[in-house]
């Protein structure tokens, strides 16, 4: 009779054992669920980064290419009328690198900002966002405070953020998690 009881207990699984195992397999199968859900949060906020930082170059490199240099006799040269706002430059109608006023950075400043849509489209400027706005770019132009007649700052900061809340106080220079925000200096070459 004890070869038999032996032979029972070895035969198969007890509802416990069988509990425990779905258990630890349930918990397993949470952990990943939660673990691709973060993945997927991630790489969409990735993306939207890369392409604002994406957005962000080609606005400082449209910047910094505008004329910022001395004449042939040795005058300072700058562009103080080119729109970069529209999205096709025009020489006139705009505000090129004449330092901007305060809270450019902060607020849509007509001039100092422009919208661009999902596909990196510029939409035109303005203070108001246009329809389908994906992203607001915007930028401040500021003279170095060491040599104000020769060298500027130039400030770009792309959002996907209609309202950026507390980072859009007077001042801030917050920048919220999925915002792209470049700053270079710029200097008066001669010729």
């Amino acid at each position: 009779m004890a070869s038999s009881d032996c032979s029972k207990g070895a035969a198969g699984f007890s509802l416990l054992e069988v509990t425990i195992a779905t258990a630890i397999v349930a918990g397993a199968l949470v952990t990943l669920g939660q673990m691709a859900a973060i993945a997927i949060a991630n790489n969409h906020a990735a993306r939207h980064l890369t392409f604002a930082t994406v957005l962000a170059e080609q606005k400082m490199e449209q910047l910094r290419g505008l004329t910022w240099g001395f004449d042939n006799l040795g005058r300072p040269v700058s562009d103080t009328t080119a729109d970069t706002a529209t999205p096709i430059d025009s020489a006139v109608g705009g505000t090129g690198l004449t330092p901007s006023p305060a809270g450019t950075l902060t607020s849509n400043a007509d001039g100092w900002v422009d919208f661009v849509d999902q596909f990196g489209n510029i939409l035109g400027g303005g203070t108001m966002p246009r329809p389908k706005t994906a992203y607001i770019r915007r930028w401040a132009i500021e003279p170095l405070s060491s040599n104000p007649n020769n060298a500027i700052v130039i400030h770009v900061l792309v959002t996907a953020h209609q309202s950026r809340g507390f980072a859009d106080r007077p001042g801030s220079t917050t920048r919220l998690p999925d915002e792209a925000r470049l700053v270079s200096v710029r200097t008066r070459k001669g010729p």
